[in-house]
């Protein structure tokens, strides 16, 4: 028998209540995020914003001279980095920088690991944006965000409802029940809704609203072709599968990512870019 609806939304509303709960976006984190809708932002504008957060700038310039990026001399300021990468790879980089920092500010639950969850938040971002560039995807710009706050409902409902998080916990590490069905049981409500929810509450892209909201069930966002949510769909099952981090709880059981049926060309996608995913989440990763 399904929860009933009042208790559904009762639920929903009071997680998303707690969003003033997280540490608030600092103002290079809010201007950054409203990039996200300008296609044409420009190098100097990027710069312009990066710089005014001196910790943030030095994070990313270590990042810039670190080996990944193989430059023959050091790059000593954030301007002339940015045309050397591109504006959405440095925006990629100080948004990653950025969320992982307000994260750790989180009053949670002890069973809550932000370290695994901002190592498993990060890898589906990195490896959503290289596949992302492979493939034919609407807004692809998109894919490194929705990848980065996927699971960001899960965060909130730590944050709101820390009880019924430790008995959800509980139940998927006995086994007896699916990532989502445990919500279900126990709050009447996924976090994926929530995840979705939030990133209306934050005004992102549509785009990103719906690969978030339907990062388990892409079907929901796909108008019957490839979407952003078929991306972080993939690439989170590859990323479980794989063990780069963990979230809280994962669906259950986490099955081989090799017996995903193909579709729309992602299972080879990823394969193809594996190699490289690594190398570069392991190095940027070291920065998190």
């Amino acid at each position: 028998m399904g929860m009933p609806t009042e208790t559904m939304n009762s639920s929903r509303n009071q997680i998303l209540g707690a969003l003033d709960k997280l540490p608030p976006f600092s103002p290079v984190l809010t201007r950054l995020l409203a990039t996200l809708a300008d296609e044409d932002v420009s190098f100097v504008e990027l710069a312009g914003i990066i710089e005014t957060d001196a910790v943030l700038a030095g994070n990313l310039l270590r990042v810039v001279n670190s080996p990944l990026y193989a430059r023959i001399s050091t790059v000593n300021s954030v301007r002339p980095a940015v045309p050397i990468l591109g504006s959405i790879k440095i925006r990629n980089l100080v948004l990653g920088l950025s969320v992982s920092r307000r994260w750790v500010g989180a009053r949670v639950p002890a069973k809550w690991d932000p370290r695994q969850f901002n190592a498993h938040s990060l890898a589906v971002a990195v490896l959503s944006d290289m596949v992302a560039l492979e493939m034919a995807v609407p807004y692809p710009e998109g894919a490194f965000t929705s990848g980065l706050l996927h699971d960001v409902g899960k965060l909130l409902i730590a944050v709101a409802m820390p009880e019924q998080f430790e008995t959800m916990y509980d139940i998927y590490e006995a086994g007896s029940d699916a990532a989502s069905d445990c919500e279900m049981d126990v709050i009447g409500v996924t976090h994926a809704e929530i995840s979705g929810a939030i990133m209306e509450r934050w005004k992102l892209p549509k785009p990103i609203q719906e690969a978030v909201a339907y990062h388990h069930s892409p079907g929901g966002a796909d108008r019957g072709k490839l979407h952003l949510a078929h991306v972080v769909e993939a690439v989170d099952h590859y990323v479980n599968s794989a063990a780069y981090g963990m979230p809280p709880y994962r669906c259950h059981p986490v099955t081989r990512f090799d017996d995903d049926t193909e579709e729309f060309g992602l299972k080879g996608c990823i394969y193809k870019t594996a190699e490289a995913f690594k190398t570069e989440f392991e190095a940027v990763g070291a920065f998190f």
